[in-house]
């Protein structure tokens, strides 16, 4: 065992318990910390002391638990998790209810296992830093808190008002933690915590947790309270229309927090690590850490680099950014980057426009301020960062240039030559194009080196990923400065290589043409929909594609046989081509032309247009939601072992993160290409062949992918 816990006391007779990870830079709940906490408890007994002062010697307070760990365990290994988590919850009781004051000085974030420690102490000290992050996020794993989370956050702020932080996964800061009574005091700076935690010790020889009291009450009463019974009796209802049944984790803690908050409190830790148990030897806990942390973890520390080392060598951030084109996406773009703190020049062909494209930010942020979740002082900055401008001289001195404009080749040359006229030898000029290749897009550039694609997703402001695109003549350096400014303003960057739509919008575009198929085939409208959500996904094929507008999507096809034309090439008619003609024909264009495959009514919610059943009828057999729910799933997946094998994309873990964050796969899976993994792959390549064989060769099984199935391999970096 290495010590992770340094026990020092000072002249007041209080002990220090100074949490020191020696396997990393971070604290977590790993097998050396539970050892040396189940050894410091044993030191404790024997030992006279005023109170305990639980600090860190690290950065941060405590990351939370040891997810490589918890990867690993398999059902197997289901009794030994569950008597380690009882032992440390063991250990934890006996720190709160030996009667002296126990403190928690928090210097840095405190997620998951840290902030259940943290729940476990009587006074909790804050730094008084908005950086800092608390709260128990393990929902968004596929876990729940496993370390007395799902107990006492309850019994110290009642079941409603702690459903949000466990089901929602909420993390928030020092400042909202004191105003809710999750913590009781915040510092300026670590001298005044630690003098502030001595004090409170001095100050309260005696504690007790408010659950301990003799008559304690559970604030809102418990779930036996009629008033809170008929909440608690919607409460299954309401969380199974917002998770579909996919993510069992929300279940998981809802029951634990009602059903514990029945029995004493010992008990109540037994069923949390039951439900606990349950979830982190399941599949689903196991796709989602492999994704989310680990993956995501890797993504972001340059494992899809060619040369990783000359990214951290690239310290400059990027200071002035220029967005070419004003609309929603460069609105958006531009929103982004000045929140990050870059200087934004915003062109587009007329002044007009391009303030009109700055009002976008000022909208977004009068609603931010409106809610609290900004001030008028910061709002004011970061409007200040963007200079709406109709002269192309005004580009002058950006570091890097991103181009969004319409979708035409031609457009997008002129724009490339103008600008490139203005900017510097050395700065970097990338597309948002969603579909046209780089490389093509490359030929207008005078320096190809420095010509890259950056593809935001809409909302850009909102949404997590920026998918970077690198074209033949594409420099590393290029690729690895694009990459640290995706990094700089908040983005998850995923890296693949050219070709037309890339990975994202080539494997989205499978997912609203099957449905469209599917309502070429006669199955019910609401049936497609219906089982896109059941499977997981957050919009119905059909109600995407009216976002997305079916005359993109008519003008996309029509691009793309007219670029195939030119190397003598077709493009293989779809099922869904028929649809959207037909839908274009009647004027039914989508959202923003006033109508689609749904009605927007302006006086209530959107639905299905009635005139879908006229036109294209319902078939007399419908098909099972087993094979709906199949379709979307697997022609996604599908189409991405053909950009894995076609060297598209570079690795799986950028296939997984990029199908999430990018084009809406259900979370639950892992990705796309981990939705393989846990299907098995064999089985998931029979499941192929008879698809393909009932609903069309597009479901036929890729060369890799028979290939891995015979070999039994899976999909991994």
């Amino acid at each position: 065992m290495k010590n992770a816990i340094q026990i020092e006391k000072d002249s007041d007779n209080i002990v220090h318990l100074i949490l020191d990870n020696p396997n990393g830079s971070a604290n977590v709940m790993d097998a050396d910390f539970q050892a040396s906490l189940a050894h410091t408890v044993q030191q404790l007994q024997e030992q006279d002391f005023a109170g305990i002062i639980v600090r860190s010697a690290k950065k941060t307070f405590f990351a939370g638990g040891d997810l490589n760990s918890l990867y690993r365990v398999g059902k197997a290994e289901a009794g030994a998790l569950f008597e380690q988590c009882e032992s440390l919850k063991a250990n934890l009781r006996w720190l709160e209810t030996r009667g002296k004051p126990v403190v928690a000085c928090i210097n840095g974030a405190a997620l998951g296992g840290g902030w259940e420690l943290a729940l476990a102490c009587h006074q909790r000290i804050v730094i008084d830093d908005r950086t800092i992050k608390l709260g128990l996020p393990e929902v968004t794993l596929g876990l729940l808190p496993g370390g007395g989370g799902c107990v006492r956050l309850p019994r110290l702020l009642g079941i409603q008002t702690s459903l949000p932080y466990l089901l929602e996964g909420k993390q928030f800061s020092p400042k909202k933690a004191l105003d809710k009574g999750l913590v009781h005091q915040l510092a300026a700076n670590e001298a005044e915590m630690l003098e502030a935690a001595r004090t409170f010790i001095l100050a309260n020889p005696a504690c007790q947790q408010p659950w301990d009291v003799k008559g304690y009450r559970m604030p809102g009463g418990t779930p036996a309270s009629p008033k809170l019974a008929q909440v608690l009796m919607a409460a299954p209802a309401m969380l199974k229309q917002k998770t579909r049944g996919c993510l069992p984790a929300p279940e998981a803690i809802l029951a634990t927090v009602v059903e514990g908050a029945q029995v004493n409190f010992d008990t109540a830790t037994r069923i949390e690590s039951r439900y606990f148990v349950e979830l982190a030897t399941g599949q689903i806990a196991k796709n989602m850490i492999g994704t989310f942390w680990s993956g995501l973890n890797a993504i972001k520390a340059g494992a899809s680099l060619p040369d990783a080392e000359l990214a951290k060598g690239i310290t400059e951030p990027v200071g002035k950014v220029a967005v070419l084109g004003a609309g929603m996406m460069g609105a958006g773009i531009a929103y982004a980057c000045a929140m990050k703190g870059c200087e934004v020049v915003l062109k587009d062909v007329s002044l007009e426009a391009a303030e009109h494209g700055k009002a976008y930010t000022e909208k977004s942020l009068r609603k931010r301020v409106a809610k609290g979740r900004s001030t008028e002082e910061k709002a004011a900055q970061i409007l200040q960062r963007i200079h709406p401008t109709e002269d192309v001289r005004d580009l002058a001195g950006c570091g890097l240039v991103i181009e969004a404009v319409f979708e035409k080749r031609e457009l997008k040359a002129q724009v490339t030559r103008e600008t490139e006229a203005q900017i510097g030898a050395d700065t970097i000029f990338a597309s948002n194009t969603s579909t046209l290749p780089i490389t093509g897009l490359a030929q207008a550039s005078a320096r190809p080196p420095n010509f890259i694609g950056l593809h935001f997703f809409s909302p850009a402001e909102k949404m997590p990923l920026v998918e970077i695109i690198c074209g033949e003549q594409t420099s590393d350096e290029t690729l690895a400065r694009a990459f640290n400014f995706v990094l700089q303003i908040g983005k998850t960057p995923i890296i693949v290589n050219d070709s037309r739509g890339f990975f994202t919008s080539r494997v989205f575009g499978t997912y609203t043409n099957e449905g469209i198929a599917m309502l070429g085939e006669g199955v019910s409208p609401a049936a497609i929909e219906n089982g896109a959500a059941l499977a997981g996904f957050p919009v119905g094929p059909l109600a995407v594609s009216d976002e997305v507008s079916l005359i993109l999507m008519g003008k996309i096809r029509s691009q793309t046989i007219a670029d195939l034309q030119v190397n003598g090439e077709t493009l293989s008619a779809h099922p869904a081509d028929a649809i959207i003609d037909r839908m274009l024909e009647e004027g039914r264009a989508g959202k923003l032309a006033g109508g689609g495959f749904y009605d927007y009514p302006e006086d209530g919610p959107k639905h299905l247009w009635p005139g879908l059943g006229a036109r294209f009828g319902n078939a007399s057999t419908q098909p099972s939601l087993e094979d709906i729910k199949d379709r979307l799933l697997f022609i996604m997946a599908i189409e991405s072992v053909r950009c894995l094998q076609e060297n598209i994309l570079r690795s799986v873990r950028d296939a997984n993160i990029g199908s999430i964050f990018g084009i809406g796969y259900p979370p639950w899976t892992g990705g796309v290409l981990q939705f393989i993994n846990q299907y098995g792959v064999r089985a998931f390549c029979q499941r192929a062949e008879a698809l393909a064989e009932q609903y069309g060769e597009r479901f036929t099984p890729p060369a890799m992918l028979v290939e891995y199935a015979e070999a039994d391999r899976r999909f991994s970096d």
